[in-house]
C-alpha cells in the first residue's frame, strides 16, 4: 500500500540531489502506482522549493477536487477501504509540506 511506502519514499527523494543529471531518478521511475497528488508533491519537493514556494504550494485543482469528495464521503462515513488509504496519503503529504517549512525555517533563521 502507498502509505506504508511513504519512508522508503522520503528516502530516495532525499537522494535524488546526488544523482548525475542524466541519471532518471529512481522516485520518478518508480511512481506509477502513486496517486497524481503524491506524485504532484514528490516532482515539487524534488525542485528544492524555498521555504516561501513551500508555503505556497497546493496541489492542482483536479487533486484538490479529490480531495474534497473524499473528505465529504469521509463526513458521510460512506468511504471505502482504498479511499480511506488515499485520503490518508492526503494527510501525510500535508504533514510533510509542513514538515519541509519547518526544517527549512529552523536552518534559515
Amino acid at each position: 500500500m502507498t502509505q506504508n511506502r511513504l519512508p522508503e519514499l522520503l528516502w530516495q527523494l532525499l537522494d535524488v540531489a546526488n544523482l548525475p543529471t542524466n541519471c532518471q531518478s529512481p522516485v520518478l521511475a518508480e511512481t506509477k502506482d502513486i496517486p497524481a497528488a503524491y506524485q504532484e508533491v514528490l516532482d515539487f519537493l524534488i525542485k528544492r522549493p524555498t521555504p516561501e514556494e513551500i508555503i505556497s504550494f497546493k496541489v492542482s485543482f483536479p487533486a484538490q477536487t479529490r480531495q474534497q469528495e473524499l473528505l465529504e464521503k469521509n463526513r458521510s462515513a460512506i468511504l471505502s477501504s482504498i479511499e480511506l488509504a488515499e485520503l490518508d496519503v492526503y494527510e501525510q503529504l500535508e504533514h510533510m509540506i509542513l514538515l519541509k517549512a519547518r526544517v527549512y525555517s529552523a536552518l534559515n533563521p
